[in-house]
Order: structure tokens, then C-alpha cells, then sequence
């Protein structure tokens, strides 16, 4: 006697809940994403949560316990600045009841964040599609997902976990939501936000660009406040002359005064309130040269030289890195080392630097890893005797966004000789076809 119509849709769903069981109550857990580094400290908090698996599984909700963690790049923002947020589960509310092994890679978590205090609502998280594989009966490991917000109020701003779901792409495209079974949950950061100043819209402007040594110069400001005393000073680079005098803001804020130049070394004049420069309480500098036309003495000879400038550049140590080898199967870190690349300005001008890099996929036998794969952690060192001194950009992916290597700011004088490096490490996923693959990193210097 043949199957039951009622036998045979029990059957079925014995197949699927084998297939898909698993599926379901891993993506309650989700798969081993990186989490980026967090400035600011946070707390893990324990919160109850009811996670629903797809209907087709056949597997009734499951109530436990998640452990999160929020946290952020930036713990004290001004008002108006972008933070980054970091959802980390950091303990899953269930472990794989089945025997089944889920694969790597077919995990895509999505969640909230929710903000209290001095501003309130929600941040959207999302992570990669990447976990490693979850062994049968095994407990699921830990995932993360970001996003970010714009901070709207000064204060304290506190970061709770939220709900969150995960899309599995395992046979058939599923979902299994999550949600906070008493919200909102404990908070695990808070962040104070500062309101920022208003902004130094002081100005200046002189009577004439140059003047012989000792000749006054007019000097015009406008937006300081009414009635501060105002120092009006010559500047060599980024250092203060002896020439320097005073005047008083008139009710709007305004006021003309004199400043006679003797310092032949003068490069520009500014004008500050307070008893030392502030760029919050200043303006300038504005551009002044002093003509040195002092006669030459009967029976001598006045000597001149020009120094002459040059240019930005750049020069790599090589042009090829082999970065280590993975076992296919496990994958992991390929890390290796940036050629060296030194960095010459000699420009002498007020105007800084930046050296990026990105990258293409990584190309091989019939398959490719992500660029977003590659990271690196930048280092910069500046020679002795240089005028600027070099920042090393962030760690993080370089990908084909690209990213900073290292830089330069802008400055009165600028220039130097710098050597710029970096430590490589390309994610390749644990069963990627064996081979060789190759990406190229392109160097950019503006």
C-alpha cells in the first residue's frame, strides 16, 4: 500500500527540517564576521530574545538569552559629526541542535541599535555575508554588523542592543528574525556629545603686500569681538616676530590699525584676541614680504641666492609582494609586507600630501577573492630635519573605494623626505579554489 497524502507531507517535512533545521537556528546566531576596532569602552549585557525560524523549517521559536555589545569609533562627537556603531553578538540565544554541519559564507545578519538619552531612534546595522562553518550539535559563533548616525544634541547618548535578522542563502533565501523579548535592552555604551563652537568667521586684510623694513602696514579686521583688544603680529613661517601692536574692536567687531614690519624674515601678518595666537580667536596669516633695499656700503658687494623648488614624488622599494600561503579548506590571513615607499616633497610650499592605494579583486584559476578582502595597517616615519611631519592612515580595508596610506598637512612650510610601509593580510575564504591569485594595489600621491 502506497504513502499517504498525510504521510508523505510528514516525509517532506522531515527532509526539509534536516536540510534547513540547522540553517534556521544558526542564522539566530549568525557566522564569525570581524568586528572593526572600537575607540571607545563597552559593556556585554544579557538581554531576552525570541527568535523565529522559517516556517518551512518546521522548528518551533526559540526563547533564550543573547549576549550584545555596542560599540562605537568616536565615544565624545561634536554635534553634527558621524559616528560609527558596532553591533556585536557576542553569545547567540541557541547552539545547532542537529547533526547537520552548515557551510561557510552563507550568512547575512541585519539589526537595530536603539539610541536614548540625549537623542533618541534607531541605528540600521548590517554585516557581511561571511561566517565560518558551524559543526553539527556545535554552538554558533559570534557576528557583528554596522552602521552609522549623525549626532543631533549635545549630552550623554546611550547604545542598546536591538532587534536583528539573518538572511541565509542555503538552498532556498530565508529569514529568521529576532526580537528583544523586553525592550529596550540593557544599554552597553554611552557617548557624551559636545555642541560644537560656533565657527571664526574673524577676518583680515592689509594695505599693501610688502614694505621696505620698518614701514607700516595698514591692517583692516572685521567679526572680532566688540571691544576686545586685538594683537596685530608679523609671522615668520609659523612663528611670531618681535613686531607687534595693538587696537581696540569697535562695536561691530571692526577696527584699522598699524603694525610697523622690521623683521626681514616676515612672511605674513596676523591679528588674535587673547595674549597668544589662537586659531579660534584669530585671522590671518595674510601673505607680507619685506623688501630688503638697504644701499650697499662703498667698497662691498651684495650677495643673493635663490632657492629653488621642487617637487612632490614618490618611489617604491619593488613592485611585487607574495603575500603567505592558506591550506584550501581553512583559509584564513594571507599577510605580508607593502614594499617600501618613500615620499619626497620638496616643494617648500604651505601644501600637504596624501598617499592612497586600492585594489583590484583578486584574480585566479576560475574563481576571485573580494578587494574588500585585503586590509592593511599603515606606518609612516618621518626624516630628520624635515618641516612636516607625516600620519600613518587608519588600519581597516583598502578595497576598490581605496584608502589612506599615509599624509601630510598643510602648514605654513611643508616638505621633508618620508618612507611609508604597511602590514597586508587578504581574507581568503576557507574553501577557495587552489591556485594562484593575484590583485594589483594602485599608489596615488595628490
Amino acid at each position: 500500500m502506497g504513502p499517504t497524502p498525510e504521510s508523505s507531507r510528514r516525509s517532506r517535512r522531515r527532509h526539509w527540517t534536516a536540510l534547513l533545521g540547522a540553517t534556521a537556528l544558526a542564522v539566530t546566531a549568525g557566522g564569525a564576521l570581524a568586528a572593526p576596532a572600537a575607540v571607545a569602552a563597552a559593556v556585554d549585557v544579557d538581554f531576552p530574545t525570541h527568535c523565529v525560524p522559517p516556517p518551512i523549517a518546521g522548528i518551533p521559536p526559540i526563547d533564550g538569552t543573547t549576549t550584545g555589545k555596542i560599540t562605537v569609533d568616536d565615544a565624545t562627537p561634536q554635534v553634527g559629526d558621524t559616528v560609527t556603531v558596532t553591533y556585536t553578538v557576542v553569545k547567540p540565544a541557541a547552539s545547532n541542535p542537529t547533526d547537520l554541519a552548515l557551510p561557510a559564507d552563507i550568512m547575512t545578519p541585519t539589526g537595530m541599535v536603539t539610541l536614548g538619552g540625549a537623542q533618541t531612534g534607531g541605528v540600521t546595522v548590517a554585516g557581511p555575508k561571511k561566517n565560518d562553518p558551524v559543526p553539527g550539535k556545535g554552538p554558533f559563533p559570534s557576528f557583528s554588523m554596522t552602521g552609522t548616525f549623525t549626532v543631533t544634541a549635545p549630552g550623554a547618548i546611550t547604545l542598546s542592543p536591538g532587534d536583528y535578522n539573518i538572511h541565509t542563502s542555503y538552498i532556498l533565501e530565508l529569514d529568521t528574525p529576532c526580537t528583544v523579548t523586553a525592550p529596550p535592552a540593557p544599554v552597553s555604551e554611552t557617548i557624551t556629545a559636545g555642541d560644537n563652537p560656533p565657527a571664526n568667521t574673524r577676518a583680515i586684510s592689509l594695505g599693501s603686500a610688502s614694505g621696505a623694513p620698518g614701514a607700516a602696514v595698514t591692517v583692516t579686521g572685521s567679526d572680532f569681538t566688540p571691544g576686545a583688544t586685538v594683537t596685530l603680529a608679523g609671522r615668520s613661517g609659523s612663528a611670531q616676530t618681535a613686531d607687534t601692536a595693538t587696537v581696540t574692536a569697535n562695536a561691530q567687531g571692526g577696527f584699522s590699525g598699524s603694525l610697523a614690519v622690521a623683521d626681514r624674515t616676515t612672511t605674513g601678518v596676523v591679528a588674535y584676541e587673547g595674549g597668544a595666537w589662537s586659531a579660534d580667536k584669530g585671522a590671518g596669516p595674510v601673505a607680507y614680504v619685506v623688501l630688503d633695499d638697504t644701499p650697499v656700503p662703498d667698497g662691498s658687494q651684495k650677495l643673493t641666492t635663490t632657492v629653488k623648488a621642487g617637487t612632490l614624488s614618490m618611489a617604491q622599494a619593488g613592485d611585487a609582494v607574495q603575500l603567505s600561503a592558506v591550506d584550501f579548506g581553512t583559509g584564513g590571513a594571507s599577510t605580508g609586507t607593502l614594499k617600501t615607499v618613500t615620499v619626497k616633497d620638496f616643494r617648500g610650499g604651505p601644501a600637504g600630501w596624501s598617499l592612497t592605494g586600492k585594489v583590484t579583486d583578486f584574480t585566479g584559476p576560475g574563481a576571485k577573492i573580494d578587494a574588500g578582502k585585503l586590509s592593511w595597517t599603515p606606518a609612516c616615519a618621518t626624516d630628520a630635519g624635515s618641516p612636516s611631519t607625516c600620519r600613518a592612515g587608519s588600519a581597516g580595508v583598502v578595497g576598490t573605494a581605496g584608502a589612506t596610506l599615509a599624509s601630510a598637512p598643510d602648514a605654513t612650510l611643508t616638505g621633508g623626505e618620508f618612507t611609508a610601509d604597511a602590514q597586508l593580510s587578504l581574507d581568503v575564504p576557507a574553501f577557495t579554489p587552489p591556485g594562484t591569485y593575484a590583485g594589483v594595489l594602485t599608489l596615488t600621491l595628490t
